[in-house]
């Protein structure tokens, strides 16, 4: 029998999550987080007039943001109390237009160390089909003396 351990080493919940995005960019394109797993984070994000190009297809900086926004919160759970993440590196490729509707992300650890963080993001269109992967390495930092415990100044709340 596998026994699965969860990498979270804050309390993590949706409902924080979506608190600490309010008045934020994650919350300006519609991201909605959707799901926490042991070792994943998942958010969705509509296809409009917010997130197209002006060909009408989603745009592909806006699929980064997402894959950003997705690997730096799960980033953000899955350092210590006191400690925050910032993004390094990412990469994307894009792989299929999508003109309306949902994309679904899900950022998965790759690597959760000390100081660096490394997360896989895949992002679908409604049918399952892939979108786009990302790449996103995170360097992992101690708050200074004085900073507020969580971004945006909010406490999360206990799952």
């Amino acid at each position: 029998m596998m026994t699965t351990l969860s990498i979270w080493k804050k309390p993590i919940a949706l409902e924080a999550m979506a608190a600490m995005a309010r008045g934020t960019a994650v919350s300006h394109l519609g991201i909605e987080f959707l799901a926490v797993g042991d070792d994943t984070l998942s958010a969705r994000l509509p296809v409009d007039a917010r997130t197209r190009q002006p060909m009408g297809l989603l745009h592909g900086g806006v699929s980064v943001v997402l894959a950003e926004t997705l690997g730096s919160m799960a980033g953000y759970f899955a350092c210590l109390p006191g400690q925050v993440v910032v993004g390094l590196d990412i990469n994307a490729n894009h792989l299929r237009a999508v003109r309306s509707g949902w994309v679904m992300g899900t950022a998965r650890a790759v690597h959760v160390g000390r100081s660096t963080q490394v997360w896989a993001i895949d992002i679908t269109d409604e049918a399952g089909q892939p979108v786009c992967v990302s790449r996103l390495t995170l360097a992992v930092l101690n708050q200074a003396p004085g900073e507020d415990a969580e971004p945006g100044g909010l406490t999360a709340q206990p799952a």
